[in-house]
């Protein structure tokens, strides 16, 4: 067997992850949260790269012993040398701002490779530079599976995801409207009947998408980071598509963590604030179906969960010292949820 057949064999999806029932304070209304903490690097970037690898492999652009480079941080380099280690590739990732050694732990672990850039902006450069694969998760944002694996659990109305790379939200709204119109003749989707569904995004504040899409400018850039780790960015990234997205929903970053917080209350995970996002805007779409007495399924997507989690968003210190008022959004959600 050839390395790239053996590799490809290696790169096959796992099991499908769960849904999760979300009670809510609307008749008729059902809100599902799938569970992408499960993969084993605990985030929805475990999917992120298995396709990133896949692709370059079958582009001829990953073969045996090439160096593999990427320019981020967090979950995605977790992911990302996890791969890198199961195809026994070299994985060397460029990191924003000086050496912390909790961020490189996680990655050393799985035998990559951390190199520390200031500022921050310059990691993309510096990763050029390294002779091997540049992955450029942004540059190149793979779709991924996320869309045939939910649409074979449940026939949901709308669908609610935040976004980074703008991958997640481009797969899952090219497979909405790619059978939107004609029908679908996918197993489990019913035959023929068209998929009536709607995909949302979830942006934070600070980030380029909200305003991006409302004003359709591609280029839109706030140049300000976002407080949400894992989601929202300072300008519209090259694989956000906004032709395939039916709606942009801001969130503020209080209602962000008071909902991971509610998510934890629920589930006992430490999620991020990424995954109360999600949330929030699951249920402000949750409440504009009761207001309208509509009925419907809606799914928000849980991105990770974490112990590191504790120390940020679900503390009350750290919230304080960022500015973060979580008494509204906690009252909202007492009344939203129960």
């Amino acid at each position: 067997m050839s390395w790239d057949v053996r590799a490809l064999d290696l790169l096959q999806a796992g099991p499908p992850t769960p849904l999760i029932e979300v009670p809510v304070q609307a008749p008729g209304v059902r809100l599902l949260a799938k569970d992408e903490s499960v993969h084993p690097t605990g985030s929805m970037r475990h999917r992120h790269a298995r396709a990133l690898f896949r692709q370059a492999v079958l582009d001829g652009l990953v073969t045996e012993g090439t160096t593999v480079v990427e320019a981020t941080g967090g979950n995605a380099a977790v992911a990302q040398a996890w791969f890198a280690r199961r195809l026994g590739l070299p994985y060397v990732v460029i990191m924003p701002g000086a050496y912390a050694e909790e961020r490189a732990r996680p990655v050393e672990e799985l035998g990559g490779e951390c190199r520390f850039v200031t500022p921050p902006l310059a990691i993309y450069d510096a990763a050029r530079k390294v002779e091997g694969h540049f992955l450029d998760q942004f540059g190149r944002a793979a779709e991924h599976d996320l869309a045939a694996e939910l649409f074979a659990q449940v026939r949901p109305d709308w669908v609610v995801v935040g976004a980074s790379t703008g991958a997640t939200s481009a797969t899952l709204g090219r497979w909405v409207h790619d059978r939107r119109d004609g029908g679908s003749l996918e197993p489990g989707l019913g035959g023929a009947a068209p998929l009536e569904c709607r995909v949302a995004v979830a942006d934070p504040e600070n980030s380029a998408y909200f305003p991006g899409w409302t004003l359709d400018a591609p280029d839109y850039a706030t140049g300000m980071p976002s407080r949400i780790e894992g989601i929202g960015r300072p300008r519209i990234e090259p694989g956000f598509r906004p032709d395939l997205v039916d709606l942009v929903i801001p969130v503020p970053d209080a209602a962000s963590v008071a909902a991971a917080r509610h998510l934890r209350s629920l589930t006992g995970l430490a999620v991020g604030a990424s995954s109360g996002t999600a949330l929030w805007a699951a249920l402000e779409l949750v409440e504009r179906m009761r207001a309208k007495g509509t009925t419907g399924t809606v799914v928000t997507v849980l991105g990770d969960a974490a112990d590191r989690h504790l120390a940020t968003c679900h503390d009350d210190a750290w919230a304080a010292a960022k500015g973060l008022d979580l008494g509204p959004p906690t009252e909202e959600l007492r009344h939203r949820v129960g």
